[in-house]
């Protein structure tokens, strides 16, 4: 029971990689509050966890909204008395070329994904510090490499980890961990629910996600960092690849992601 009595928030927490971090840390003992904009999906995994024996609390919180993540905040210390972890998971993804795009998708991904992050963690940051805990962000691949008709997302992850970077340095010597767990194709839904140009949800992956990494195995692995206080968290053989090959050989690396990108079913890259 690594984390027994440790309080750890989870945002995003319906299904994916949010839902397999709320069970992995609430079996080694920790207390969770999950939180999701669905009613229905977010009482159906606050049920699974209580039937799995785990002390947890379900918030209606909507991630882009600043006063959503004040309330989620002192909802916990309301229940909890104390945040130990916050791990910011919550996110969209979209995919269209951005000369089709509309800027209100843009901004969406942006505040769910960027803003949803930064408010989360402010709030949450006193507690945190108090309890010399860990703040966790999960971002992508997508945050050291962009990639063609996921400009929103690529742009949000980049500044998901720049923010992170910086706060690391400024708490560094206050006991708080900050990791970035940045993992590869991972089979969620998130590109199911990919926003397309108009801000429609896509409604199914253009991958084949049969061998993609599961969201249980980047939970474990999540933990397992999150135990070591480690710094970063790349993911995969090929997600640790692109980023080595990206920081040598940039350029080179354009035609290789453009062209892998266009092998998707229905690309809008040609």
């Amino acid at each position: 029971m690594k984390f027994k009595n440790k309080v750890v928030i989870i945002t995003g927490a319906t299904s994916g990689i949010g839902a397999a971090c709320a069970y992995a840390f609430g079996s080694e003992g920790a207390r969770i509050a999950i939180t999701g904009r669905n009613p229905e999906k977010l009482e159906v995994e606050r049920k699974i966890l209580d039937d799995a024996g785990i002390e947890v609390i379900a918030i209606l919180s909507d991630s882009g909204s600043e006063i959503d993540n004040q309330k989620m905040a002192d909802e916990v210390l309301s229940k909890f008395g104390r945040i130990d972890i916050l791990i910011n998971n919550a996110g969209i993804s979209m995919r269209a070329l951005f000369q089709d795009l509309d800027l209100e998708v843009f901004k969406k991904v942006m505040d769910t994904n960027f803003w949803g992050t930064v408010y989360a963690t402010k709030y949450c940051l006193p507690s945190i510090m108090k309890n010399k805990g860990s703040i966790v962000g999960i971002s992508s691949i997508n945050g050291f490499r962009g990639t063609p008709a996921r400009t929103a997302y690529t742009a949000s992850k980049y500044a998901m980890n720049g923010f992170f970077e910086s706060l690391r340095t400024e708490v560094m010597h206050e006991g708080v961990h900050v990791l970035v767990a940045s993992p590869g194709f991972t089979a969620s839904n998130i590109r199911n629910n990919a926003l397309t140009a108009n801000g429609a949800s896509q409604g199914e992956s253009p991958r084949d996600e049969s061998n993609m990494m599961s969201p249980g195995d980047v939970a474990e692995a999540i933990v397992k960092a999150t135990l070591k206080r480690k710094r970063d968290l790349v993911l995969t053989s090929q997600g640790k690849l692109v980023v080595f090959l990206n920081k040598w050989i940039p350029g080179i690396m354009d035609g290789i992601v453009y062209r892998e990108m266009a092998k998707e079913p229905d690309s809008p890259i040609k």
